[in-house]
Parts: structure tokens; sequence; C-alpha cells
């Protein structure tokens, strides 16, 4: 019997809250799901455009991502276990190998040419940034619009990934969160700004290949409040933003004596209103300091950031800019909503 193609054996999920048409664009692109150093032998679930997968890691070590769902009687898969180089379906004993191709249903031991309606549905899985990444639809991962933080692997350069943060909230808005500059003295006032230093000096933003940079120059210190004391007087802080849409950016903060701080936001779209949001960061300088520092100062900024994004009305990103009111500092948000509606997501976003 002819395999069966991968994509046909799923569609958007019934109960998805995704319009039907931004489902089908969406799961074409790429998204982190986990990070490498929480997938074991024991499968777990995760999430994307609400579909769940099963994530594990073989006794050899290679990642697996396939549909949680066994294609004999629908139970999820990761109730089973790895057996060796193959999951194992807890209500029947199927066995299924790193192809995804059933070897095994031991109520009928002498059957050896499985029909391909028993296989299973396998996700790509690209290893980057210390994170696991996949595409419901791509099979070629340079189709990817992947962000580039090029400081990862860089001998000079110090890589730490926080735990992943969930959010109540969409994609959407988690992300224009990141690259908003004039919410700095209402949101972030506890942890690095100033209240006081509200005004957003005029910056560039410019569309590029894979979707904006942005430039940034004030006077608004990245350091720790107990850490002001470190930015010299009259220090000018640069921000360099370049967005991959549709749910990723990269955040270069210049420090002072040649200090670079990248800070990556990549989304996991859950769901409409849910988000997995995974943050690697690297940095030239402090090398040798406190990670729990590190950890913390990051979940402090980020809850900060996530009270407003799960308040937000509505939901989902609104794509026609006349939905909302604008000023000058939103540029960087505009245009970042007009390439999503030029990609023919919808002008409401999913609402």
């Amino acid at each position: 019997m002819n395999a069966i193609p991968v994509l046909n054996l799923f569609s958007q999920p019934h109960c998805s809250g995704f319009d039907p048409k931004d489902w089908e664009i969406l799961a074409q692109h790429w998204y982190p799901v986990a990070r490498i150093e929480d997938v074991s032998i024991e499968p777990q679930q995760v999430q994307l455009l609400d579909v769940k997968m099963a994530l594990y890691k073989t006794q050899s070590g290679a990642i697996q991502l396939v549909r949680d769902i066994c294609p004999h009687r629908g139970v999820p898969l990761t109730k089973g276990w790895v057996d060796g180089e193959e999951i194992v379906c807890p209500y029947h004993g199927l066995h299924y190998n790193t192809d995804g191709k059933c070897t095994k249903i031991p109520a009928q031991p002498e059957l050896t040419n499985i029909s391909d309606r028993f296989k299973l549905t396998k996700f790509p899985v690209v290893l980057k940034y210390g994170l696991v990444w996949t595409s419901l639809f791509s099979r070629d991962e340079r189709e990817g619009n992947f962000p580039d933080l090029d400081t990862w692997d860089h001998p000079e350069h110090q890589s730490i990934l926080p735990p992943y943060v969930d959010i109540g909230g969409s994609s959407g808005r988690q992300l224009e969160g990141f690259i908003d500059v004039a919410h700095f003295a209402f949101v972030h006032n506890s942890s690095f700004a100033d209240s006081e230093n509200q005004a957003v000096p005029k910056y560039s933003t410019v569309r590029t290949d894979y979707g904006l940079h942005t430039e940034y120059v004030s006077s608004v210190s990245n350091y720790p409040h107990g850490l002001q004391h470190l930015a010299p007087e009259g220090f000018l802080w640069k921000r360099i933003f370049d967005v991959y849409p549709p749910f990723s950016a990269i955040l270069k903060v210049e420090f002072p004596n040649d200090g670079v701080l990248k800070i990556l936001n990549a989304c996991c779209p859950v769901s409409h209103n849910k988000t997995r949001l995974f943050v690697p960061l690297t940095r030239n300088f402090d090398t040798t300091g406190d990670l729990q520092a590190v950890y913390d100062f990051n979940a402090q900024i980020f809850a900060e950031d996530q009270e407003m994004v799960e308040s937000q009305k509505p939901e989902e990103l609104p794509l026609d800019v006349s939905m909302e009111a604008h000023f000058e500092a939103d540029r960087s948000s505009t245009t970042y909503r007009r390439i999503l509606a030029e990609w023919g997501l919808s002008k409401r976003y999913i609402i």
C-alpha cells in the first residue's frame, strides 16, 4: 500500500480558535516548542497552533516529534514509553520507529508487512539556540525565517537559556510588546527604566528581506536598578531590534565598554490566545556572573510585560492599523502589523 502523505493526516483542529486561513498561513512557518535540555526518553506533550505533539528522545539520543495520537485507536502517545529507538502506544503496545512506521502489533506477532495506515505523523526537528524548532507544514529548514542569533556559539559570548514563560495572550501581542520602546517608563520602572524618563527620541525603522530593522538610541539605562551606577554619566544606550515574522525578534543592546547583550524573543503560538515564550540570550560581559540573577531579572521583566499582554483587548493583534490609535513611537509595531497583513492574515488577526 502506498504511504499516506503526512500533510493529509491532519488539518486544523476543530477546537482551534484560529481563523482557518490564518492557521494555514501560520502552519507554514517554524517555531520553537521546547528547550533541548528538557527533552528526555519520557514522552512529553507540546502544542503548536492547537496541534498536540509528542516530544521525546530515543535511547541513542535522537530527538523525535510526532503527532500525539496513535492512528490505531487515538490514544495519546505521551501516555506510552520509549523502548530503545521506538515509541510504544500504551493501549495495544504498537511500536513505532523513528520514521514513524509501525514495526510491531503485539496482538498479531506474525504480521511483518504492516500497513502505512498505521504510520505516525512526523514533524521535522531543527536544533538552534538551545531550542527544538519545528513546522507543521514545511519540511525544508532552508525555507524557515529563523532569527539570526549569531553570538550564540561565539567563544567570546556567554550563551544563557532561561526557563520558558507561559503567557495567556496572543503571540502577536507579545512580540509587538517586545519591540515597543514607549512602555519602558510605565511598565518597567521597577526593573530598569526611569518613570520620569518618558520621552521617546525619534528612531528609524526599515523593512528588510527577513522582516524589519529598528535602531533606537536613548538615555534609558539597561542595567537593573541595583547596578545603575555602572553606567557612565551621559552614556547613550543603543537598542537594535531585528524582527523575524511571524513571532520572533532579536534585541541587541550596546553596553558601556563595548559590551553587547542580545536577547532572542521567540514565541511558540500554542493557541490563538496562548503563547510559550523562549528567551535565549548572550552577552560578552560579566560572563562569570550569577546565572540565577540573570534568570530572576529576565523573569521580572517578562512578568511585567505579561500583565499587559494578558489584559489587552482584542486579544489578537489587529492588523488593520485603523482599528487602534497610534503615535510616532509606534512605527516599529505598525510596520510589523503591515507585514503580517500583507501575508494574507486576517485584518482583525483571528478575532
